[in-house]
């Protein structure tokens, strides 16, 4: 018994170390990725600013724009726990919620505080893409996370029944995929240079404008 006590206790240990050295190589890659760019950082920098060797970062995630991908994930869910973003609380407040609006506005908030973590992220490997190949297949994949998620909100929200007339989910998912496009706010936020809270309000009104009656 104790040794099978001890075998547990040792795997944990070795699987939270492992953990560890995860979070310190995305965290050192996302510093060199937004301060250097993705061409110029290499993996054998990013093992130095993590502390971990070169070979262990290609065992753990095969390849620079995998790491790139990485990193997204990381920052837009703002951690490294292992709970799906469809599960999370403030995606399952947007669910529980009955009217549209205020379903609206609450994703917003939480659409605009992922924002402010990610959009560095997201434009790097937008732009990146074509200097570095790599990178194409990543950007396409984030495409299609974000049409993914903004199918379920639109089947979401036209079940509530309280939607515009004439719009049908397809429409809501497109609409409700143009407005949350790292492109708006990168000229509202980034560009021009509005605060975050005032990104926030605008998204959320110009949502319901879009959708609600």
């Amino acid at each position: 018994m104790m040794t099978e006590v001890k075998r547990t206790y040792d795997a944990t240990n070795r699987q939270q170390r492992a953990r560890e050295r995860r979070r310190a190589v995305v965290a050192a890659a996302q510093e060199l990725f937004e301060r250097e760019g993705f061409r110029a950082t290499t993996i054998a920098a990013v093992a130095r600013a993590a502390g971990v060797s070169a070979e262990s970062i290609y065992k753990g995630f095969g390849t620079k724009a995998a790491l790139a991908k990485a990193v997204f994930d990381f920052v837009v869910a703002g951690d490294d726990e292992p709970v799906p973003m469809a599960e999370r609380p403030e995606v399952q407040a947007v669910r529980a919620e009955p009217d549209p609006r205020r379903k609206l506005a609450l994703y917003a908030e939480g659409l605009a505080r992922r924002q402010h973590r990610s959009a560095k992220v997201q434009l790097l490997i937008r732009d990146g893409r074509h200097v570095d190949d790599t990178l194409e297949g990543v950007w396409q994949k984030l495409l299609a996370e974000r049409l993914h998620g903004m199918t379920l909100l639109a089947a979401d929200l036209h079940a509530t029944g309280r939607l515009r007339p004439g719009l049908d989910a397809d429409e809501v998912r497109d609409l409700l995929w143009t407005y949350i496009s790292v492109e708006l706010y990168e000229l509202l936020v980034l560009n021009r240079g509005w605060p975050l809270r005032r990104y926030t309000t605008w998204l959320t009104n110009a949502l319901a404008a879009a959708l609600c009656p």
